[in-house]
Formats: structure tokens, sequence, C-alpha cells
């Protein structure tokens, strides 16, 4: 199994396991990145704890499944965005204005598109949710 985009790989392990309803997901590898984002999509209640194992492989990440998730998903290309653009994605990407989130790589971390635009950020592009 070739593995080009891991974080491509763990939402879409994570999609997968929840059309299945299944209660926990595993993610392997684990890298920053992946945590970065569980713990957004954690923090807008669209999946529940994760927990980190490590082992001698380079570890993995136990995800608790809510059953929240329609699509979730990342975006490639990694666009580049400036704070004043987002809503020309928001149409792309998301269902409805309001409805979903849209995770973002700014110079100040990873975060949000609403939040990026609070503080007049732009950045790349990663994933969204809803």
């Amino acid at each position: 199994m070739a593995l080009n985009d891991t974080l491509g790989n763990a939402l879409s392990n994570i999609l997968n396991a929840e059309r299945r309803g299944k209660q926990v997901c595993v993610i392997k590898p684990s890298s920053k990145m992946i945590k970065e984002i569980l713990k957004i999509m954690h923090e807008n209640d669209y999946i529940g704890s994760f927990n980190v194992v490590t082992d001698s492989r380079g570890g993995y990440i136990e995800v608790n499944l809510l059953g929240k998730i329609n699509k979730c998903n990342v975006i490639k290309p990694r666009f580049s965005v400036k704070h004043t653009n987002f809503e020309k994605f928001e149409k792309r990407f998301l269902p409805a204005k309001g409805f979903g989130i849209i995770i973002i790589s700014t110079s100040k971390g990873v975060m949000i598109h609403t939040q990026a635009e609070d503080k007049k950020l732009g950045g790349k592009l990663l994933a969204y949710c809803y």
C-alpha cells in the first residue's frame, strides 16, 4: 500500500469507519499535522477524544468516533488563500454557508477558516469537514 498522502489516508480511514458505524478508528502512521487536524476536529465536535500510542514503528492514533461526519477530505492541490478569499473556497468545498469547517495552515499554526478570517491571516488549505 502506497502512503503518499498520510493526511488523506487518515481522513479517508475516519470517513470509512464512520460510514460503517464503527466506534473506534486506528490511524497509521501518525504525524504532528494529523494530530493538529484531529485536535481541531475534536474541538468542533466532529470526533470524540483520540489517543496517541507510541510504538517502535512510528506510532498510531486511536480515534473515538461520534457519527457526526458527513464528509471529510483533503484539499489538493494545497491552494494558497488570502483572508479575503475564504468565501470562494467555502462555496466550493462546503454545502452551505456556516456549515462545516475548512482547515488551514497559517503562519500562526493550524486553524479553521473562521478563526483565520477573524485574525486576518491567510495560508494554505489543508482539509474540509462537515
